[in-house]
């Protein structure tokens, strides 16, 4: 009887032995039938929890980072427990994979002799996982990660079944390791394809790269224009093109029939250009209407001369080097197409501004030198009957005297700097009319305030004409006016400041408002117009008055009782509207004289 149940049991575990065997084998097979790796490890795990019987089992890898996470499991386990990720040297995994080698728990929670992981130990009593086994998965001495098979009771376990799971590891470890080469291989194979499709496309790149600089080559020996520079990119690179100057306006633009694109927003163009100026290279970003914009500075050494800005669809990606480089290498190009051009418009302007000068130090009258200059630039100089002056607080005559030149190209006059100030001839029908366009015009451009004063010509005396829209100027600077364009006529109350042949009724006028007050100031060393002066413009509030003036209320009254005795009237009361004409052209003649 005896005999009969040892036969038994040798009997079941030669069965179980070869289910065992057979699930080697199994596994092994699969090693060479499965591509992925995650398939053949959740096989290897399928098979362990099966042959081990165990409530669940499971394959951790170490990552990059170092820690712990699962690749795949078996039996019921929750998504917490299967999203752990703890650090590779803590647990029982960390014991296994420092030592190389199985190890076991009966109650994973109350052993003492591994190091806990708070975090994990919370899951684990979650989970409900008590008994625990673990074998290590070593690649060429490497241990990369460990399999477990789990309880939920507290259990030993047997020679036996640590035999057969790592058994199971080894298999689990020579399918990763397989498919670490495999992987590689394929990566290689993968990098080896397209660096071929790289070169295929970079000669196609060089290829039309060397059209594109042929072609720009052609449009320049063939005396092109930016223009024509602008609309061949455009051509080329698919898209819109613009060219803009230095100020970041649009200058020419290039459309693509086979490829049009919409404008780029406006929003950032200005930090786009700059980022490209400073860097010396093409820029590119994409806005929030999928429109990608690149943009490339033109320099003539520091000279900014404008920018080309190249937008297209965002789908057809953002330029590879051979395009950034074109749009690059078109931009030496328009910078010396832009210095050939200012070149001439300089001498252009250069001899508008010697006639200009001739015009106003040789007349009254015309000679036929001049006559034959102004004809050679089909001006006709009998009609030059306007002259004007224009001033800018934020830019010098010279600057402001090229944007005159443009006005004046258009309007068949002549501009230039005379005498430092930024002056301009124009024939007019309607000086009003004409020097308010010119002041629009200007105003446009600069983007900021400017004043135009205008003065007819009388009997081709363009210097007289100049000198009282120039002094007028002045004293349209002195009371504020710094925005607006008129004519001297708006000023007549003050004419006679900057009229020669009306000084002496200037002077009799003023000597008979104010002449005692200036008397006892250029005697006594006193200041008693200026005080005068501020306390009409503080409308004769003494405590306003005296704060402009940096002094006491009591000085200030002491000085106002003083201009009492000196002009021997109730000034207060009488004369006051004399007093403060008398005081205002006094102040404006000292403005305009003192004025180079």
């Amino acid at each position: 009887m005896v005999s009969d149940l040892g036969g038994g049991a040798r009997l079941r575990s030669l069965a179980r032995r070869r289910h065992e065997l057979a699930s080697l084998y199994a596994t092994a097979k699969s090693l060479t039938a499965l591509g992925e790796l995650d398939e053949v490890l959740r096989s290897i795990v399928r098979h362990a929890h099966d042959l081990i019987r165990t409530d669940f089992a499971y394959l951790s890898l170490v990552g990059p980072d170092g820690r712990l996470s699962v690749r795949a499991s078996e039996g019921t386990v929750s998504a917490p427990f299967l999203a752990a990720c703890i650090p590779a040297d803590v647990g029982l995994g960390g014991r296994i994979l420092t030592s190389r080698s199985p190890h076991w728990v009966r109650d994973y929670s109350a052993t003492t002799v591994i190091e806990h992981d708070p975090d994990f130990d919370r899951l684990v009593t979650a989970e409900g996982l008590v008994a625990l086994l673990g074998v290590p998965l070593v690649i060429r001495g490497e241990a990369v990660g460990a399999l477990f098979t789990a309880d939920r009771c507290e259990r030993s376990f047997q020679a036996d079944e640590i035999a057969l799971l790592r058994a199971f590891a080894d298999h689990a470890a020579v399918a990763l390791d397989n498919a670490r080469l495999y992987e590689a291989s394929r990566t290689a194979l993968h990098e080896l394809r397209t660096a071929y499709r790289k070169i295929e496309e970079h000669m196609a790149v060089v290829e039309r790269a060397q059209a594109m600089h042929e072609a720009l080559t052609g449009v320049v020996l063939s005396g092109g224009t930016p223009d024509d520079v602008t609309q061949l990119l455009a051509d080329q690179l698919g898209g819109r093109v613009t060219l803009l100057d230095s100020g970041d306006g649009a200058l020419v633009r290039g459309e693509s029939v086979s490829s049009p694109c919409g404008a780029a927003t406006e929003s950032g163009l200005a930090e786009a250009v700059e980022n490209a100026r400073r860097s010396g290279r093409c820029t590119t970003s994409v806005d929030d209407r999928g429109v990608a914009r690149s943009v490339a500075s033109i320099q003539a050494g520091d000279s900014h001369l404008g920018a080309l800005v190249w937008s297209r669809k965002a789908a057809a990606g953002t330029p590879d080097d051979m395009d950034s480089r074109t749009l690059e290498r078109a931009t030496h190009i328009l910078g010396l197409l832009i210095l050939k051009e200012r070149a001439v418009e300089e001498a252009s302007e250069r001899s508008s501004g010697e006639l200009l000068t001739e015009l106003m130090v040789g007349g009254p009258g015309i000679g036929p030198a001049q006559r034959a200059r102004t004809r050679a630039r089909n001006i006709d100089v009998e009609r030059l009957d306007l002259v004007l002056v224009a001033d800018s607080p934020a830019l010098s005559p010279t600057a402001l005297s090229r944007h005159l030149h443009d006005i004046a190209r258009d309007l068949g006059g002549l501009a230039g700097e005379h005498l430092g100030r930024a002056t301009m001839v124009l024939p007019s029908a309607d000086d009003d009319h004409t020097v308010a366009e010119v002041h629009r015009r200007l105003r446009r451009t600069l983007g900021g305030p400017v004043a135009v004063i205008a003065e007819r010509v009388v009997r081709h005396d363009w210097s007289r004409a100049f000198s009282l829209a120039d002094r007028c100027g002045t004293v349209m600077r002195a009371i504020g006016h710094t925005d607006l364009g008129a004519t001297t006529g708006r000023y007549a109350l003050y004419a006679m400041i900057f009229d020669t042949e009306r000084v002496c009724e200037l002077d009799r006028f003023i000597s008979d408002s104010i002449g005692p007050l200036l008397d006892y100031d250029r005697r006594r060393g006193t200041d008693l117009v200026d005080t005068l002066s501020a306390y009409y413009v503080h409308r004769a509030n003494v405590a306003a008055t005296a704060r402009a003036l940096f002094v006491h209320v009591n000085t200030l009254l002491k000085r106002l009782d003083r201009a009492d005795t000196v002009l021997g009237l109730d000034w207060r009361r009488e004369n006051d509207l004399e007093l403060q004409l008398g005081l205002r052209l006094h102040q404006l003649r000292v403005i305009t004289n003192a004025t180079p």
